[in-house]
């Protein structure tokens, strides 16, 4: 119970961190707030790593401390990509939707295991189905077009179910901690180089959107995180799966409360769809075996 709470509270701090987001855009670009969020990530699990090493010496030899870097650098290619992605997106769309569209990754993350050969039961074609369909009337407008923020935040799904493949690929190679804080520097550092780019960060900017970038890095970053670790491992895989899918309800809950963002009925039955099938694909369905005489 303690542990499935731990999971709840860090599934409202994700889907509030949506609404963070959002404000955050109305004073600097989606390449900076990533920067700025993602450097303060990665120093804010830094006592961390030095808290844990204490309790534990770690044997770090050259070729350990390069698959750290390795591993995290690839992983912090595939978020910048990701977080990208799901920022711009947030410009010309709803944290609402935002949160329910981003959690399709939980859907794509067993198709994109077949290329892998990973066995995908019958509950997650049928969850793909379900939340198809919910995508379809909560995004496909009446020309059947789609808004380039849902069609940036669908793109941007994929790149995180590519995420949560690469890390429960590499993850079981390093420590846990320490993959998330380089994954989060280089994160930060691609977005840097992106922001000066594109963008024309200031310090003024910044100090303009302190409360969000607090929020999404400290609280969403460094807290939810550790939430999350210490969580997971006394709760069962399937629970955590349901519990963190939650997520999407937060985004949408934080979205009608703080930013009077509202959907009609058609999208909040492509809500319902989109949750329904999310957590089928999550419940594996009961085998029936055939009596013997």
């Amino acid at each position: 119970m303690q542990a499935n709470l731990m999971l709840l509270v860090t599934a409202a701090i994700w889907g509030f961190a949506f609404v963070a987001q959002r404000v955050a855009m109305d004073h600097m670009g989606p390449f900076s707030f990533n920067a700025v969020r993602f450097l303060l990530g990665a120093a804010s699990l830094l006592p961390l790593i030095w808290f844990f090493s204490r309790k534990k010496a770690v044997a770090t030899t050259p070729a350990a401390k390069t698959s750290i870097w390795l591993a995290g650098g690839v992983a912090g290619a595939i978020l910048f990509v990701a977080a990208a992605l799901q920022q711009v997106g947030l410009l010309d769309t709803t944290a609402a939707k935002a949160g329910f569209i981003t959690g399709l990754y939980m859907i794509l993350v067993p198709f994109l295991g077949l290329f892998l050969r990973h066995v995908t039961g019958l509950n997650a074609w049928l969850g793909a189905v379900l939340a198809l369909v919910g995508l379809y009337l909560l995004s496909i407008n009446a020309d059947f077009s789609m808004s380039r923020g849902d069609f940036l935040m669908f793109i941007g799904a994929i790149f995180w179910a590519c995420h949560i493949l690469w890390i429960d690929f590499i993850g079981r190679r390093v420590n846990a901690l320490q993959l998330s804080a380089v994954q989060f520097l280089a994160c930060g550092l691609l977005s840097s180089v992106a922001a000066f780019w594109q963008e024309a960060p200031t310090f003024a900017s910044i100090l303009l959107a302190w409360p969000a970038i607090l929020f999404a890095s400290f609280i969403s970053v460094g807290l939810a995180y550790t939430l999350q670790v210490v969580a997971q491992k006394r709760a069962k895989p399937t629970h955590a799966a349901i519990i963190m899918s939650m997520e999407a309800v937060f985004a949408a809950i934080g979205g009608v409360v703080f930013l009077d963002e509202n959907l009609p009925m058609r999208g909040w039955i492509g809500c319902g769809l989109m949750m329904t099938g999310m957590l089928l694909s999550q419940i594996p369905l009961p085998k029936f075996n055939r009596a013997t005489t």
